[in-house]
């Protein structure tokens, strides 16, 4: 039997950071990553962000942005949607990210009332502004949003599997794709953790270069269907295995290098390969 050529399996974007995913079959990947990746922010009142980590009931809201980003639609199961129109530009607010000042355009009070309603807490939107210009660090520097750190980050099935095979041999129930949020899921690699051996890759129209290690938090605890935490798994397991400095490994990050379209099925094709860092 003939192996599997690597190729997208899935893709994903989070127009909301810490909110559900869209799953499109094509996107085009921008300086920044996929279009509309994390390009909004649910802040409190003094403009700090809200994750899961704190706030895993962001999991049960799902936007959907129009392709031109000029609409937004906010959904959650106990209450009405929420469409309007984004505002793309006009007076900035501060905000902070994990500690790191930016700015952001504010949604409105009509948005904030809605988020609030969602999260329980006084909560806002936030949109990055056309001047963003943030730089992320890594072994090839690149631009994101809101994301953590850098623009895109990939995860391959064989590495799931990997991890999914030792929560078996624990007595543990495996964990889906969802719970670690990834852009590019690659399937056709037999080996696991292929994703942080690559330097340089062609995946479609786009060029990426490797950032760094994907370290993981308790978002990977969250249930992303009920936003219910489900105990010390995966990371418990993880700990086992992939343990580097500053915490637990699982996937990789990127930074976009050329721009370009993708597509679920296009292939992967490695240009430069590098050793593992963990």
């Amino acid at each position: 039997m003939t192996a599997l050529a690597p190729r997208i399996a899935e893709l994903a974007y989070y127009p909301v950071k810490g909110c559900a995913a869209v799953r499109p079959a094509t996107a085009v990947i921008t300086p920044a990553g996929i279009a509309h990746d994390r390009a909004f922010l649910v802040v409190d009142r003094d403009g700090v962000f809200r994750t899961q980590r704190r706030h895993p009931q962001l999991a049960l809201i799902s936007p959907q942005v129009s392709p031109d980003g000029s609409r937004m639609t906010l959904r959650h199961p106990d209450l009405p949607a929420l469409s309007f129109a984004v505002v793309r530009d006009g007076p900035r607010r501060p905000v902070e990210l994990f500690g790191n000042a930016f700015q952001g355009i504010d949604q409105g009070p009509d948005v904030g009332r809605w988020l609030s309603r969602a999260v329980g807490e006084e909560a806002g939107l936030v949109r990055v502004p056309p001047d963003h210009r943030r730089v992320t660090d890594g072994h090839t520097p690149g631009t994101s949003g809101y994301a953590d750190s850098s623009a895109v980050h990939i995860l391959s099935r064989a590495t799931l599997a990997l991890l999914d095979e030792r929560l078996r041999s624990a007595g543990e129930p495996t964990v889906p794709m969802e719970r670690f949020r990834p852009n590019i899921v690659v399937e056709g690699w037999e080996r696991p953790h292929t994703e942080d051996l690559l330097r340089r890759v062609t995946i479609g129209g786009c060029e990426l270069g490797y950032a760094k290690l994907a370290l993981r938090c308790v978002v990977t605890t969250v249930d992303q269907r009920s936003a219910r935490k489900a105990g010390p798994e995966p990371l418990r397991t993880l700990a086992g295995y992939r343990r580097t400095r500053g915490g637990v490994a699982f996937g990789a990050k990127f930074a976009v290098v050329r721009p370009g379209a993708v597509a679920v099925g296009d292939p992967v094709e490695v240009a430069e390969w590098g050793a593992s860092e963990l």
